[in-house]
């Protein structure tokens, strides 16, 4: 009996195997999918609100708002994902952003058959629009997303109209919590949401000027010397609240400090855009 070439049998298999996806792909209706895994914690609030959070079943551990995704199985940190956990759920479809990692996780998931839905990223108001919309039209759910959408609109009328009455442009500084590394690092004056929401809020992002995001430089903070300190909430707890805050690098230093402006906000509310922004802004 004649023995296939190694090679020749990989590649066959390999061939056989993605006809077999297009094919699946191409029978796939999203609108249908009843096991949806989401990693990526805007994309999850985004398909809760669509109405598809009842498809969801397994999300990333950044993924903490609406309170049922807390209580949703976990599939790892969002950097840090774990290809076994998504595959132990048996995803009809997973959806992404492109800042997951590891690299290996999408290819690895793909090769065992797992559909994968990558949507882009969405770090600005008008964007996050078209990032909702575009899952809408996914999912078959369009005119919930043009409703949302509207609606947000019309809240950011009354943004606009608090901006006019606003006299006060204090500096701000957002200090987050690590979750993956379990490190505390400065988030704002990094040109993301967090900075665009502070300006629709009509303060200025505090200048952070440190090598590095992963640990708080004590110069840095006191040079910035914010008017307000923001922490998320995790960090906020786990240091036991303003007193704890103020025990970080240089923030004792700082006017947001000697004033006790030191807040804390829900992770969720400052670190992307979605459909409750202006409320979050306001």
């Amino acid at each position: 009996m004649k023995i296939l070439n190694p090679i020749i049998l990989s590649f066959t298999l390999l061939l056989l195997m993605a006809c077999k996806q297009k094919q699946q792909d191409e029978n796939f209706n999203p609108a249908t999918a009843k096991r949806i895994v989401s990693v990526s914690k805007q994309i999850t609030e985004m398909l809760f609100a669509l109405g598809k959070g009842k498809d969801i079943v397994a999300c990333d551990l950044t993924s903490s708002y609406p309170d049922s995704a807390k209580l949703l199985p976990k599939v790892g940190y969002h950097r840090l994902l774990s290809t076994e956990g998504i595959v132990s759920m048996r995803p009809d479809v997973v959806v992404y952003s492109p800042n997951i990692g590891p690299a290996t996780v999408i290819p690895q998931l793909q090769q065992v058959g797992i559909r994968c839905k990558e949507f882009f990223e969405s770090n600005t108001l008008d964007s996050a629009q078209l990032l909702l919309t575009a899952l809408a039209n996914y999912f078959g759910v369009k005119g919930v997303a043009d409703s949302l959408n509207k609606q947000l609109q019309q809240q950011m009328q009354i943004v606009y109209a608090a901006q006019k009455q606003c006299t006060d442009t204090p500096k701000v500084m957002v200090i987050q919590f690590g979750q993956a590394n379990n490190v505390f690092f400065v988030m704002s004056g990094r040109n993301g949401p967090a900075d665009a929401m502070i300006r629709f809020a009509v303060g200025k992002p505090a200048v952070y000027q440190a090598k590095g995001a992963s640990q708080l430089s004590a110069e840095a903070i006191a040079t910035a010397n914010p008017d307000v300190v923001i922490v998320t909430d995790f960090g906020f707890d786990k240091l036991g609240g303003v007193e704890g805050v103020k025990k970080l690098p240089g923030v004792a230093l700082t006017n947001a400090a000697k004033n006790n402006r030191i807040y804390r906000f829900n992770e969720h509310d400052i670190v992307y855009f979605g459909p409750r922004s202006a409320e979050n802004i306001l």
